[in-house]
């Protein structure tokens, strides 16, 4: 199997996630990202917030109708705080099951893409962790956060289903040294997302070589980073993310996309989620940013 590579997309890239569906205007169905999806030439999708394309046999069957493949779902919980992980895990179970519903194909199931339900200090403080490690969790927290990871990680195996762990922006596990401290503490393989890690400080292309053994998901988006400087310098709060558009197409930002594709030949097999983290627009930009992405992976023989 370390020959499969599989390319989706997500409804982010579209401007709908669990920011925008039901609370911004312009935010597109479901049954339109889909077909834009499908019409862009990919083969999977990610699943956005529980119930944005529906479920059970409704999801299946859409699914089904434009050859697309469900790639996976983000999921937060609060790892650290094990007295609310009870109600968290019940709520992942629902997650599973649409899993369960929409089947797998291409060789490959979903992967739960599991990240921490952040706090609002690292909201406000986005990409600084790197920098300033008292924004972290001090030791006894992490080990309850592993112990969180390990429980949710578990019901995940008992469901047939491996994890991943998302690091992600504005909330405890966004800095290099939070991912390797999680790597460290746990059993949870991790998606390596281009775009956040380079928000958090660190390297992509030195990441996919220092973690290759435990990376089993990948999130590739490209970043401008002097947008992400700037969000960092002005102690700008995490939705400037977006409103500053600093996710762009593939090969128009910093990342050495090409430097991550040849990485990837040969020592990773998975699926690829392209991702371009947007606020919903009207006029059809993201829906063409996402051919060009296509393209041009298409073009580099993926």
């Amino acid at each position: 199997m370390r020959d499969v590579v599989v390319i989706a997309n997500a409804p982010v890239s579209y401007g709908a996630f669990e920011l925008t569906v039901g609370i911004m205007p312009d935010v597109p169905d479901g049954a339109t990202v889909l077909d834009q999806v499908a019409d862009a030439g990919y083969a999977g999708v990610d699943l956005g917030p529980l119930g944005y394309f529906g479920y059970g046999e409704e999801l299946a069957s859409s699914l089904r109708r434009r050859s697309l493949s469900l790639s996976g779902g983000f999921f937060e919980l609060p790892f650290s705080e094990l007295d609310k992980m009870p109600v968290a895990l019940r709520e992942l179970g629902s997650l599973l099951d649409v899993f369960d519903a929409a089947g797998s194909k291409n060789g490959l199931k979903p992967k739960p893409t599991l990240a921490d339900i952040g706090s609002e200090l690292r909201r406000s403080r986005p990409g600084q962790a790197a920098k300033d490690r008292s924004l972290g969790f001090d030791d006894e927290t992490w080990k309850k956060f592993a112990e969180g990871v390990e429980m949710a990680a578990s019901l995940c195996r008992e469901r047939g289903y491996e994890p991943t762990f998302h690091h992600e922006t504005g909330t405890r596990v966004e800095a290099p040294w939070e991912i390797e401290k999680v790597l460290e503490l746990t059993s949870i393989g991790v998606c390596l997302d281009t775009g956040h890690l380079l928000l958090g400080g660190g390297d992509p292309l030195r990441a996919m070589r220092e973690w290759q053994a435990r990376i089993n998901h990948l999130h590739l988006k490209d970043a401008r980073r002097a947008v992400v400087e700037a969000i960092v310098r002005e102690a700008a709060p995490v939705d400037e993310i977006w409103r500053r558009r600093a996710f762009c197409r593939l090969g128009e930002g910093d990342l050495d996309v090409d430097g991550m594709l040849d990485e990837i030949r040969g020592s990773y097999s998975g699926w690829i989620v392209v991702e371009q983290d947007v606020l919903p627009d009207a006029d059809g930009t993201a829906a063409a940013d996402q051919r060009a992405n296509r393209a041009y992976l298409a073009a580099r023989g993926f």
